[in-house]
């Protein structure tokens, strides 16, 4: 079982049974999800203090006694000003000013009684020692309607030590390692002029959502930190991410089970392992993926570019009309791949071939420069070969000593048009392609598996 697939699981487990381990407590304040902390947010979601509060802006250090000293706990001044806001019927901002704050954890409960809008001008810390936290979560949202995020500000999950111990690339039981800011199950959100930095595990993590903007957020991780995607969304519906710079050790984007009408444009991404969708097929009853727009983005030294993956013998299951459009390659490994014999750590059944079945998928206008000869990778399922495969416009370019880019194909007949360089399916596919894309990833609850479990897996 992937890293990413297992994240998935516990996260969707989290939420159907919520832990009662206390976190431990950070600058002698009190822990977020003591029984405090926790009434306090739970309190705010069912309407807080009586009579609810009159909106209007709620500062977390000049009202609730935050310091930014790097050694007060933000979380229970962060906890109270948001118990406020969300018993409002009036629309409430809550403003963490600038400075740098600690923060030992935070989870935010909805539903709220008006929209609630969050501005951070600081800097936020997590702990950085990983044994500080009992599950994998740093600061949640749940359940929130109408909610934004802005202002400028830095989520820094201190996550060099972490990367340092994960071995999850060879252990299956490892530790999973804290997201760093998950929204689960919000509506009509906009979370915009954000970063995130140096997460342990996934930075963001997207479960649930209906109708949820990214825009002007940036993703900042070192190429050598494992399992840090930038952005994962799983079972969500309207998921658009605009104008966005992200830099990673694993996908920039990715997309798990039960992604529809998800639109990504005008994306900065790399270093990473490129935009993928999948892995698929690891869990039973996982939902269908279907409505991608992936467009105008800019993918750069970049393990792959981008990617749909499932894996063999896998559960049944569908992805349908999805689109890569007008997208540059600069010193991309894999510019373009389907791998349905997806394959990390050579730990699954090759013998029997993927059941998911990919159809309507086109990639027009990709150009730039590939980092290996193998430009092109079309390996579909031999027991379910890929339909309605489109390429146009395709010119990706290696200079390396041994030779001219190629492509390869199995299990597919793609409709060509335009300039096609390399030239489209002209090369035999190796027998067995699987795991040429990376190590997988625990999927930290973007993809949940079916009865609400989350897929652990989701992409490499």
């Amino acid at each position: 079982m992937g890293v990413k697939e297992i994240i998935t699981l516990i996260s969707v487990l989290l939420l159907l049974f919520p832990s009662t381990v206390k976190p431990r407590a950070v600058g002698g304040a009190q822990p977020a999800g003591s029984a405090q902390s926790a009434g306090g947010a739970q309190g705010g979601a069912q309407g807080g203090a009586p009579g609810g509060g009159g909106g209007g802006t709620l500062d977390v250090v000049a009202q609730f006694g935050a310091k930014a000293d790097e050694q007060t706990d933000l979380s229970q001044p962060l906890l109270n000003a948001w118990k406020e806001a969300c018993a409002s019927p009036a629309p409430s901002k809550i403003v963490i000013p600038a400075g740098t704050f600690l923060l030992s954890r935070a989870v935010l409960e909805g539903p709220c009684k008006g929209p609630v809008d969050i501005q951070v001008q600081g800097t936020i810390k997590a702990p950085p020692d990983p044994s500080h936290f009992k599950d994998d979560n740093w600061i949640l949202f749940n359940h929130i309607e109408g909610f934004t995020m802005s202002g400028g500000g830095i989520f820094d999950g201190q996550g060099a030590l972490a990367w340092s111990k994960n071995d999850c690339h060879k252990n299956k039981k490892c530790t999973l390692f804290p997201i760093n800011i998950r929204f689960n199950f919000l509506t009509n959100a906009y979370i915009h002029d954000i970063t995130t930095k140096d997460s342990k595990q996934f930075n963001v993590n997207v479960l649930g959502c209906k109708n949820i903007t990214f825009e002007h957020f940036t993703v900042t991780n070192p190429e050598h930190s494992l399992n840090t995607d930038g952005i994962h969304i799983g079972r969500s519906d309207g998921v658009t991410i605009l104008h966005s710079e992200i830099k990673t050790g694993d996908d920039c984007i990715s997309l798990g089970d039960g992604s529809k009408n998800v639109v990504v444009n005008g994306i900065s991404c790399g270093p990473g392992h490129g935009i993928s969708i999948g892995s698929l097929g690891k869990f039973q009853g996982e939902e269908p993926v279907a409505g991608i727009k992936i467009a105008n983005c800019t993918i750069t030294n970049t393990m792959n570019g981008v990617r749909i993956k499932s894996w063999p013998a896998s559960y049944p299951g569908t992805a349908s009309d999805m689109h890569f459009e007008d997208i540059t390659m600069d010193n991309v490994s894999n510019p373009i791949i389907i791998d349905q014999q997806y394959c990390p750590w050579n730990q699954c059944d090759l013998k029997n071939p993927s059941r998911i079945k990919l159809s309507n998928i086109s990639f027009k206008n990709i150009r730039g420069t590939a980092a290996g000869k193998e430009a092109v990778k079309l390996f579909c399922s031999a027991g379910f070969p890929c339909e309605g495969v489109e390429l146009a416009d395709i010119d990706l370019t290696y200079t390396g000593p041994d030779g001219p880019a190629i492509s390869q194909c199995s299990n597919v007949s793609p409709k060509l048009s335009g300039k096609q360089n390399p030239p489209i399916c002209a090369a035999p596919a190796p027998t067995s392609p699987g795991g040429q894309a990376g190590p997988a990833k625990a999927s930290p609850g973007g993809e949940a598996s079916p009865g609400g479990k989350a897929s652990p897996g989701a992409t490499a």
